[in-house]
């Protein structure tokens, strides 16, 4: 579609509310997602390092014992 005018292309023929909501829902989404997948694996990272220590400091403990 060709638009005569920048007010054209923002207006989009009559269209602008239903089209401008479906980028901002879909910009609003996506972004979400992203933000929320990051958390997540900061957490899941930080939870498997505590582990890692975990395991590390048992094995320690069990060769100080023998």
């Amino acid at each position: 579609m060709q638009f005569d005018s920048i007010s054209d292309f923002f207006n989009m023929g009559g269209y602008a509310f239903y089209v401008w909501l479906a980028y901002g829902v879909t910009f609003f989404c996506l972004s979400t997602l992203i933000i929320t997948s990051a958390r997540q694996k900061r957490k899941v990272l930080i939870e498997i390092a505590k582990k890692m220590n975990r395991e590390e400091r048992l094995k320690e403990t069990r060769s100080n014992k023998s």
